[in-house]
């Protein structure tokens, strides 16, 4: 098999690199370029990411690629995307406001910024749960007149829940949902351990512009696909979102009111048997959604690397009476940095370029 060449925008931040440390040895995709902002061009990429210190700043627990480490860093708004078949985008959201249509103009994009979430055109792509939204994609280039596309990756926060409703929702359907967060600190980026110490114990109980991220892209996602437009959930979404001392790994208690019966066991099954049609492809973990039995768990410390970080581990079912008549109420750990991020967005390109798409 032919490799399709791969570049990594904004390759020196931490979102960047976990997409370096999740494409060594990937059967389908060869990582052939890396750019940044223009302070980091022109230097190694080992040089780019040293601190004046001689830190290296290097944050991910896997290990830098050799080959990585030696390549030159890119300007990204001078990056020729049509060197690539694919740009993989790690950038703030005003960064990806400007980037990612010039490279859309001729190669496909998988973002995981939150620039082109909220467009009528672009589908939010969980793997598994909207597989058939990838046909909004033909009605985006068309309108805009790309060759390529944009397609991002949810809120970190957002992957677990989608991941764990969709088996509800095609069981039982959904009639509301309620969800509050205990995210990671690695969610908020890194800020020279001011964040740590804000969070050292202690839990911050708002997170701005989150709850509305989540309750938007939820029914977003969850969303059905008529003709060439994604028709939002119908069912409302109520979401807390606080920031816990817990370093990677967002746990998240969610309540469902389902529109049919939902036991625990019938609810356990769903969730356990979902495949989400994504069988064969490189990143797929054994399991979409562990379901524990053990009432203690899921545990983020114990729980998140599941499947390399890409399975939602799921626990403590319980039913649900209090939203409506009939309903389920769980526990979720889901991998922010990894699912939630850089391997989810290489997931979302295996699935695309299974479908003829990049």
């Amino acid at each position: 098999m032919i490799k399709k060449k791969v570049a990594v925008i904004g390759a020196t931040g931490i979102a960047g690199q976990q997409f370096l440390a999740a494409l060594p040895n990937h059967p389908e995709f060869e990582l052939v370029a890396l750019a940044a902002s223009s302070r980091s061009a022109g230097k190694s990429y080992l040089d780019a990411i040293r601190e004046p210190s001689g830190m290296v700043g290097w944050w991910c627990d896997e290990p830098l690629h050799t080959d990585y480490a030696q390549m030159q860093v890119q300007d990204a708004s001078k990056f020729d995307a049509t060197s690539v078949d694919c740009v993989f985008t790690a950038v703030e959201s005003d960064a990806a406001k400007e980037l990612e249509p010039m490279y859309a103009l001729t190669t496909p994009v998988v973002s995981t910024a939150s620039a082109f979430r909220y467009f009528d055109d672009t589908p939010i792509f969980v793997p598994g749960v909207n597989n058939s939204h990838v046909e909004l994609l033909s009605r985006q280039q068309k309108e805009r007149g790309w060759k390529g596309f944009v397609t991002p990756v949810p809120n970190c926060t957002t992957t677990g829940l989608a991941m764990t409703l969709k088996p509800i929702q095609d069981a039982f359907g959904i009639k509301g949902v309620v969800m509050t967060s205990m995210q990671a600190m690695s969610g908020a980026g890194r800020r020279g351990g001011v964040l740590g110490l804000d969070a050292l114990d202690n839990i911050i109980p708002y997170i701005s512009g989150e709850e509305e991220k989540v309750q938007k892209e939820t029914q977003k996602i969850l969303g059905s696909f008529r003709g060439d437009a994604i028709v939002p959930a119908s069912f409302g979404v109520s979401a807390t979102c606080t920031r816990a001392n817990v370093s990677d790994g967002h746990t998240e208690a969610v309540f469902v009111a389902t529109e049919k019966p939902c036991s625990v066991e019938d609810a356990a099954r769903a969730m356990r048997e979902f495949e989400g049609g994504l069988e064969g492809l490189t990143s797929t973990p054994e399991h979409l959604i562990f379901v524990h039995d053990d009432p203690f768990r899921p545990q983020p410390r114990r729980d998140r690397d599941m499947g390399g970080g890409m399975t939602t581990v799921v626990g403590r079912l319980r039913p649900e009476t209090v939203l409506g008549q009939s309903g389920i109420k769980y526990v979720l750990v889901s991998h922010n940095t990894k699912m939630g991020a850089a391997k989810g967005a290489i997931l979302v390109a295996e699935l695309l370029v299974r479908e003829g798409r990049i």
